[in-house]
């Protein structure tokens, strides 16, 4: 997951080693079933975190580059990466150069991006995609508690579907529930998953 600055840094560390234990996220199992066994194709884990969704890549057959701003991120999958099935980069997903890619996940990490950012890194994720590559991805919405008073990205519903236009769109999913932040703080939360493939033949 993406902030900026060494005590944001500190933060999702500790973020990421308390969700080492979870379960792998269902928009992460969904898209592995419809995209179908790996069978060594590559995937690209976009804030990837205690690395928990690329572990269930792996598992399901797939390559994965594994990316996180966070630099404590290849500790947790140190063994996957001596196994030759991860590559982990350490980079802010406003720089990181994607390899070509038969699947893209990423939740939770893209509206950490700002607002300004944002579209070229879009660009990248889609660009990054083969023919017939899968999308996964968390945003979130407009009426998420945090809009306006961070410097993070958020969308509109029509906004994310125009962000898919020419996609073959499987599902967007909107939630809204009231809850906490990882720090304990009270926050409204309003996210759209999104899973979709790239326009051509399988990859």
């Amino acid at each position: 997951m993406e902030r900026t600055g060494r005590a944001a840094r500190s933060v999702w560390a500790a973020y990421n080693d308390a969700q080492a234990g979870r379960a792998p996220r269902p928009l992460a199992v969904r898209v592995l079933e419809l995209a179908g066994p790996g069978k060594r194709r590559r995937a690209v884990d976009l804030g990837c975190g205690s690395g928990v969704e690329t572990r269930a890549m792996v598992a399901a057959g797939w390559r994965v580059t594994a990316v996180d701003a966070d630099p404590t991120m290849p500790g947790h999958l140190r063994d996957l990466v001596r196994g030759g099935l991860v590559k982990t980069v350490v980079e802010d997903l406003r720089t990181v150069r994607l390899p070509p890619a038969a699947l893209v996940h990423s939740s939770y990490a893209l509206p950490f991006v700002p607002p300004g950012d944002f579209p070229a890194v879009w660009r990248r994720v889609r660009g990054c995609l083969l023919p017939g590559g899968w999308l996964a991805v968390t945003l979130f919405g407009d009426r998420d508690s945090w809009r306006g008073s961070q410097p993070l990205t958020f969308h509109s519903r029509a906004e994310v579907v125009a962000l898919v236009d020419g996609m073959e769109v499987h599902a967007v999913d909107e939630e809204e529930w009231d809850g906490t932040a990882f720090g304990g703080e009270p926050k409204h939360w309003h996210v759209l998953e999104v899973t979709a493939r790239s326009a051509g033949g399988p990859c």
